[in-house]
């Protein structure tokens, strides 16, 4: 490790901050991957798509109203 720390130190500093931003990218897309994958985890449980429907009730509810509302308008 001390090696690599003295070789990334002889380089310049353009070619450090390339360095930089390339594991910066890399951590970000792997923290992303398994955000998604736990996500996606969660999401597959019954009990976390039982309360997604209930929650989104309310919603179909009022695309209902409006969808009538427009029929009635029209007609």
């Amino acid at each position: 490790m001390r090696k690599l720390i003295h070789k990334l130190r002889q380089k310049p500093e353009e070619e450090r901050r390339h360095l930089l931003h390339i594991f910066t990218a890399v951590a970000a897309i792997i923290m992303i991957i398994l955000w998604i994958y736990s996500l996606g985890r969660s999401l597959a449980s019954p009990e976390t798509k039982e309360k997604v429907r209930q929650d989104l009730k309310p919603f179909s509810v009022l695309k209902d109203n409006i969808v009538g509302g427009y029929k009635s308008i029209t007609e």
